[in-house]
């Protein structure tokens, strides 16, 4: 704060005094500490000046030349390889050259002008284009695995991104092509997507009949998946290498799972893991109400009820509304 602006509060509050406030209330209502106000005008008494000075004294802490000189050659030799001023501190430690925090090689660096070549830079390749298919149920799944690892078992799950909704998952000992067409198959006929033959509905309409999110697991894009995907039309997105929240809902859902239901970590039995899993996929689906589809149940938003309870709230609210406003006239009156 300026010297100008300092002289300002304590005039205004030096009015105010004159026109029979108490100071601490002035200082409140200006919203400085009154202490602080008193402060001023000891320094304005003393030493003539309300201009902030500037800091001295040096830290008992503080770095030493012989210090100094030793992260300068540590830079100039171990620069080109390191390359960030983070590594070239636990280098100084490492080799017991110099022992100082990250910060202080930056510091020095910047001081004497040192430039550190720094990470290289690795652009992230451009987000792939979403198919085109529509906003509805079935349409877009994400698929994805986790780990239990006293399971010494991963389970596969596909999530409805549109509504929520655990379409189903898979238990297994292994990640190969042979799981994911498995899962893909038992979700298909579950949500009743095949027809007599084992092959899909609507496959002969333009365009695909529902998309499966994924990442670059090697199970996701071996061929063998491909070419089954084909044979359902399903089309396939992959996020981008590397970027876990181009697959931000089934990221979600598995952190959900083992944070609401934290036992699954625990279970050492692969059948009763199974049988848990089910018994939560129930609940997950017709008793949790989810935020990001209007706090619904993922069974109601999947079945088309969602939009039904949502309307459902806002008439039993503005009924409620009424009826308070009813009541409390009657008895003021």
């Amino acid at each position: 704060m300026s010297a100008q602006t300092k002289l300002e509060l304590l005039g205004l509050i030096d009015g105010a005094v004159r026109d029979g406030w108490a100071h601490a209330r002035a200082c409140r209502v200006l919203d400085l500490a009154d202490v602080r106000a008193h402060r001023w005008r000891q320094r304005q008494r003393d030493i003539g000046s309300l201009e902030d000075r500037d800091p001295g004294g040096g830290a008992v802490h503080g770095l030493l030349p012989t210090e100094e000189q030793a992260i300068l050659d540590l830079i100039e030799e171990w620069g080109p390889v390191d390359r960030s001023h983070r590594k070239l501190a636990h280098r100084g430690s490492y080799t017991g050259v110099v022992f100082v925090s990250p910060s202080t090689v930056l510091r020095v660096a910047l001081k004497h002008q040192v430039e550190l070549p720094g990470e290289p830079f690795r652009p992230r390749p451009p987000k792939p284009a979403f198919p085109e298919i529509s906003w509805e149920r079935n349409r877009i799944w994400i698929w994805d695995a986790t780990h239990f690892t006293r399971c010494e078992r991963v389970a596969y799950a596909i999530v409805d991104v549109v509504t929520r909704y655990w379409i189903g998952y898979l238990l297994s000992s292994e990640q190969t092509h042979t799981q994911a067409q498995l899962l893909f198959a038992r979700a298909l006929e579950d949500q009743r997507l095949l027809g007599p033959d084992g092959l899909p509905l609507g496959r002969d309409a333009d365009g695909p009949i529902l998309v499966a999110w994924s990442d670059n697991g090697s199970e996701m894009t071996a061929i063998d998946t491909r070419q089954f995907m084909a044979l359902m039309t399903i089309a396939q997105h992959h996020g981008r290498p590397g970027t876990p929240t181009d697959q931000a809902h089934v990221e979600s859902f598995f952190s959900h799972l083992k944070g609401d239901w934290p036992h699954l970590t625990s279970i050492t039995d692969p059948a009763a893991l199974d049988a848990e899993l089910a018994r939560i996929r129930r609940e997950y689906n017709t008793v949790r109400l989810h935020a990001s589809i209007g706090y619904v149940t993922p069974n109601d938003e999947h079945h088309g009820r969602g939009p039904q309870i949502r309307r459902a709230r806002l008439a039993g609210m503005r009924r409620a509304r009424a009826e308070r406003i009813k009541q409390n006239r009657a008895s003021k009156s």
